[in-house]
């Protein structure tokens, strides 16, 4: 949660992307931990190691169908002259109360099961007669295992190694061990290595609940009838999908028309289930902009500590950008600018930052390249203004997918990564070097 109003710096200060940035992150705090059961913590971020309290296999085990032997009781095996043992029983998986192996003896064993004493290696059951006493038919046979519970003799043809196919007690992790670091993200593989040493619940910090909400009058959800000037709502669920790719729990809300009131109760309800609030639209300079006016209320006396700020910035597209905490619990709040490109790459600058934080992440940012500028085009840039540029990225070459304007959904949908523009350059030739962020 934040912990402090949004310094300002008079309406006047065009804010640089660094600047706006760093304030966002000064302001917003990791999430408090809790203990989660495995399912639960997927995605979520560890705060503590996690030792391990039993290696990993816990006891020695066959990695075969097979047989359980002594060595030297198949040294020189072949076809010819089968190593011919005494089948004393069976050795399955999970087994406690084991077998003895004794000189010419041997135990059928499965994937799995426990080594049972005496013996030293696992001849597979492709080695074997299966115990059915028949010899190989050509060569080396695939054998089958007898019936569970047979006993009697079984042929062995080749000689094995000492401990050949068992997976030794410890082999993957011993007891001790730091299983996972702390900081460390909960994916499929983390999570089934906490459960195979026991671990029921972990401590973690739970994944952001981030609400993204659009304004404006002029938007229809997808599948209904567009009317005369009216458009689809594509920022809300780019932003949603964007959170989710982030880490973060993301809710849509549908677009809000155009009314200060009605915004501003949509936001105070969803506040109840948000860590981060995120709207889109509504923070220019319009006749009709009411995220302004919806959320100027957040800085009254009633709410210390709360308010949202307004700001220009140093940037295209994405100049128009606002932040600030609102309601009692000081949820942090940024406003994006409405037009699709506008929006998201300002949640790719900002938002997405701010997500990781919450979630308690060191590596809050999108990888960042150096890439050779290809294609037949020189860019141009306002000075003064860090420009995002979309492209194609591929092997250290980075080439423009559509123009500049912030309305090319379609040219977004083809990029996989941002051409960055310094602010003191207003052209880069093809050939040059650039600064690239990659999306995928």
């Amino acid at each position: 949660m934040s912990t402090a109003a949004p310094r300002t710096a008079g309406p006047d200060h065009l804010w640089s992307v660094d600047e706006h940035l760093d304030d966002i992150l000064a302001t917003v705090r990791p999430l408090e931990p809790i203990e989660l059961n495995l399912l639960d913590a997927q995605g979520c971020v560890l705060v503590e190691d996690v030792t391990v309290p039993v290696s990993l296999p816990p006891f020695d085990n066959s990695s075969m169908d097979g047989y359980a032997v002594r060595v030297a009781d198949v040294a020189g095996a072949s076809e010819r002259y089968p190593a011919a043992l005494e089948v004393v029983g069976d050795v399955a998986a999970g087994a406690a109360d084991l077998l003895h192996v004794g000189p010419g003896q041997a135990a059928r064993i499965m994937t799995g099961a426990p080594l049972p004493p005496g013996a030293e290696t696992v001849v597979p059951v492709e080695w074997t007669d299966g115990g059915l006493g028949e010899g190989p038919a050509t060569g080396m046979r695939a054998g089958s295992l007898a019936p569970e519970g047979a006993t009697g003799q079984v042929n062995v043809y080749r000689p094995a190694e000492a401990r050949a196919h068992v997976r030794a007690q410890g082999s993957d992790v011993r007891a001790g061990d730091r299983a996972l670091e702390a900081g460390t993200v909960l994916g499929p593989p983390q999570i089934s290595l906490l459960a195979a040493i026991g671990r029921g619940t972990v401590r973690v910090r739970p994944r952001p609940r981030v609400v993204v909400l659009s304004t404006g009058s002029e938007l229809v959800q997808p599948d209904e009838e567009l009317r005369s000037g009216q458009i689809y709502d594509s920022n809300s669920f780019a932003l949603t999908a964007a959170a989710r790719d982030a880490g973060a729990i993301a809710y849509r809300v549908g677009a809000v028309a155009d009314d200060a009131a009605t915004l501003r109760d949509t936001i105070e309800d969803q506040l109840v289930r948000a860590d981060l609030m995120v709207t889109t639209g509504g923070v220019s300079v319009g006749a009709y902009d009411v995220v302004k006016e919806a959320l100027s209320y957040a800085a009254d006396e009633d709410e210390p500590g709360s308010g949202v700020e307004f700001r220009k910035l140093a940037m295209q597209p994405g100049k128009p950008q606002g932040f600030g905490s609102i309601g009692p619990d000081h949820t942090p709040l940024l406003a994006l600018p409405g037009n699709p490109v506008s929006s998201y790459v300002s949640f790719e600058m900002f938002v997405r930052p701010a997500i990781r934080t919450l979630m308690g992440l060191t590596d809050i940012h999108r990888p960042r390249v150096r890439a050779k500028l290809t294609g037949d085009r020189e860019l141009t840039s306002p000075r003064g203004r860090r420009q995002f540029l979309r492209g194609r990225y591929a092997d250290g070459a980075v080439t423009p997918v559509g123009g500049a304007g912030s309305h090319l959904v379609a040219a977004l949908a083809q990029a996989n990564a941002l051409i960055v523009v310094p602010e003191d350059a207003q052209s880069v030739a093809p050939g040059a070097e650039v600064d690239v962020v990659l999306l995928g």
